[in-house]
């Protein structure tokens, strides 16, 4: 998933360089929506690992 926010981040950019803003805009949007998806489940799995190994008494 981090690699499609940087496959949308990339386009934004070459989008923006072109003159593109429309299409700038939408990728860039996109890319934001899946870092911070990207982020959230990335947390989620750590502490649930996290949680996972501890040992129990």
């Amino acid at each position: 998933m981090l690699g499609w926010a940087l496959t949308f981040l990339v386009v934004a950019i070459i989008a923006a360089v072109f003159g593109f803003g429309g299409i700038a805009a939408g990728a860039a949007g996109i890319a934001q929506i899946l870092f911070f998806v990207f982020l959230i489940l990335f947390l989620v799995a750590a502490i649930i690992g996290a949680l996972r190994d501890r040992p129990r008494i």
